[in-house]
């Protein structure tokens, strides 16, 4: 039974980091970064962005968050995995949030 309750919990577990993209995340301190997208999550607004440090940001667009490439604000749809960008982020708490992401290509 014990054995069963253990491989239950393993279970949920991988079914929860799979869920979740399994990603590992760091939390920087507020100011800007720049980096190479490594995911984009439309549904949800969000983007990964590894940094030059080999850091990961996980960012979350807010109402707030200006989106430019060339001086010009673009749709969220611009954005594509590989892109070089810079951000500009606020940590607030735990969470990362991004005011500014220029696409540098």
């Amino acid at each position: 039974m014990k054995t069963l309750l253990k491989l239950g919990s393993i279970a949920t577990v991988m079914l929860l980091l799979v869920a979740c993209g399994g990603e590992s995340t760091d939390v920087v301190e507020s100011g800007t970064y720049e980096g190479t997208i490594q995911e984009v999550n439309a549904g949800e607004s969000e983007i990964y962005v590894q940094t030059e440090d080999d850091k990961t940001l996980e960012l979350y667009f807010i109402e707030s968050t200006e989106l430019v490439k060339g001086g010009a604000e673009v749709p969220f749809d611009s954005l594509v995995t590989g892109q070089e960008v810079r951000v500009e982020v606020e940590k607030v708490g735990q969470r990362l949030d991004p005011l500014r992401v220029e696409i540098l290509e």
